[in-house]
């Protein structure tokens, strides 16, 4: 073979491997470039998709009473949306305020006072005796105990001011989210045949009932876990106000926090507990000592009727999947989180029932349900 005849040979064996890599190249790169540009907007569009996801079948009823026209279900639902998060956050910023302010009066007048220690509490292991001497001397004199603790008074001061900040940022974020939400409901149809047309092009034939079991995923974090918190923190919040607890909307925040990462609200109910028996009548403390507890154990029997309602997986799958996803990717982690779960358990068992067939024959993820575990 002459040495022409060879270079030939050679450019026809490379010369498709090098177009490939360039076309990979490229578009590996424009993905590169698209990501980056739309990064900022990513988790508006993610959480635009879950409430979009959550509240079409309310979207849809109010379509069908509106004589199918979807567009002004959607804006009417966004509006209401809107209008749920800006006037409890005024409220709750006002009500931040005017608690800042009383302690502040309270303060400077030398009205606020601080009770005794309970008597024992030097017996207390480590802390006992330390705890008891501060203690006793901001009973006797506030002002010089907080103006002594002011470096530690002034840096939580600072911490406060910034999650307040980061607050306020996050319910900008998620004002927009619901006006993408919105969008997305207006046109409905054509969001969810592409979601159904992207995961039957990652996933096959069973595609749509992975987009499916995304769908209901999300609705039943959003009864089961963000619902429940939401309602207690109501709950919790209106014995507040009706008590006259200080800062109401503020310990109501507090507990919808709690709530949320499943924690649960006793760590503000305590406190506010105690509060309320030094500075108010025995039977208000009581009364909202046992409304408390009632909305403290709320949960316990509402949220697995809620999770496990219409679920596509096991509970404690959704369960783990919000908890373990809130840990990893913060809030937003909570839907996806419980979605990659259900997926990750779905594709399990359709491996683990192909791999019992000897046919080879493929199994209807709609046929796994959750009673089967």
């Amino acid at each position: 073979m002459t040495e022409p005849e060879r270079i030939t040979r050679e450019k026809a064996a490379t010369g498709p491997a090098i177009d490939i890599a360039i076309r990979i190249g490229v578009i590996a790169l424009l993905i590169v470039l698209c990501f980056q540009i739309l990064r900022p907007f990513i988790s508006l569009v993610i959480w635009g998709a879950i409430l979009a996801i959550a509240f079409y079948p309310v979207c849809r009823r109010l379509r069908d009473v509106l004589g199918g026209r979807g567009k002004l279900a959607a804006a009417i639902i966004t509006v209401v949306m809107l209008l749920g998060i800006i006037l409890p956050s005024v409220r709750m910023v006002g009500s931040l305020v005017d608690g800042v302010k009383y302690i502040n009066h309270r303060i400077q007048s030398s009205e606020m006072k601080m009770p005794p220690p309970p008597d024992g509490i030097d017996t207390w292991p480590f802390i006992g005796k330390s705890l008891q001497s501060e203690w006793y001397e901001a009973s006797e004199n506030l002002t010089a105990t907080l103006t002594r603790f002011q470096p530690q008074v002034k840096a939580m001061s600072v911490r406060l001011l910034r999650s307040a900040m980061g607050t306020a940022l996050g319910l900008l974020q998620f004002a927009l989210s619901i006006i993408i939400a919105g969008i997305f409901m207006a046109n409905a149809k054509g969001s969810g045949d592409m979601a159904k047309n992207l995961f039957v092009r990652l996933a096959g034939e069973r595609g749509a009932d992975f987009a499916d079991i995304s769908a209901k995923t999300v609705r039943t974090v959003v009864k089961g876990i963000l619902g429940v918190a939401i309602i207690q923190s109501l709950l919790a919040g209106t014995g507040f106000v009706v008590a006259g607890v200080p800062g109401a909307g503020l310990w109501a925040f507090f507990c919808l926090l709690l709530a949320i990462i499943q924690i649960g609200i006793f760590p503000v109910v305590i406190p506010v507990i105690i509060y309320m028996f030094y500075t108010a009548s025995t039977l208000t403390a009581g009364l909202l000592t046992g409304w408390l507890i009632l909305v403290s154990l709320f949960d316990n029997f509402l949220k697995p009727i809620l999770l496990g309602r219409g679920a596509p997986v096991p509970m404690l799958v959704i369960f783990l999947g919000a908890i373990g996803g809130f840990l990893s990717m913060g809030f937003i982690g909570l839907f996806v989180g419980a979605v990659i779960l259900s997926l990750g358990f779905k594709l399990f068992r359709v491996w683990l029932d192909e791999l019992s067939r000897p046919d080879g024959q493929a199994t209807d993820l709609n046929g796994i349900s959750s009673e089967e575990v």
